[in-house]
């Protein structure tokens, strides 16, 4: 979760429920910084004193709202390079991103993003697609809990359907932890 998100007492009230209900929670930075640009992965937009300041600042805010063993990091963007994961590992925890090739992140996009713009459909097709191709046991599908108000048709509504649909192909979830 973004410090920004929970900033929000609703949204840091759901987040505190799902916490108590067994779901891991965990950073995804402050601010949603961008690390790196988009052209260039390995040079950086951030010195190592921000990036652990704004990270900093993110576990405080989830330790305020009483979350607990924070051992992971999902970097904003799902975008970042070897110094960023080094940096992440000095602040003690490990750095997630979800399997490539599959494009659930890209739930963050929305229809005025034209060719970066997938559907909640398209992303629930494509994944279904890439199951059937090559399977799905040990990927990380990242979903985001947070989308931009200009989509309207919020993926994580898709989620249960989705989970549904993989227990039915008897996919067992694990917890990252157990990868």
């Amino acid at each position: 979760m973004t410090g920004v998100f929970l900033q929000d007492k609703n949204s840091a009230d759901l987040i505190k429920e799902l916490f108590d209900n067994g779901h891991y929670v965990g950073p995804h930075s402050n601010e949603h910084l961008l690390y790196s640009p988009w052209e260039d992965r390995d040079s950086l937009l951030v010195s190592e004193s921000e990036f652990k300041s704004d990270l900093l600042a993110n576990i405080n805010k989830l330790k305020a709202i009483g979350i607990s063993n924070i051992d992971k990091f999902v970097a904003p963007y799902e975008w970042y390079n070897s110094t960023i994961q080094t940096w992440t590992a000095e602040m003690g925890l490990a750095l997630y991103n979800f399997t490539p090739g599959l494009r659930t992140a890209a739930d963050y996009t929305y229809p005025e993003m034209d060719k970066k713009y997938m559907s909640s459909q398209a992303i629930l097709t494509q994944l279904e697609n890439k199951e059937i191709d090559t399977g799905l046991n040990g990927h990380i599908i990242i979903v985001h809990i947070g989308a931009d108000p200009r989509r309207t048709d919020k993926f994580f509504n898709q989620l249960e359907k989705l989970i549904d649909h993989l227990k039915e192909k008897n996919y067992k979830f694990v917890s990252l932890s157990e990868l």
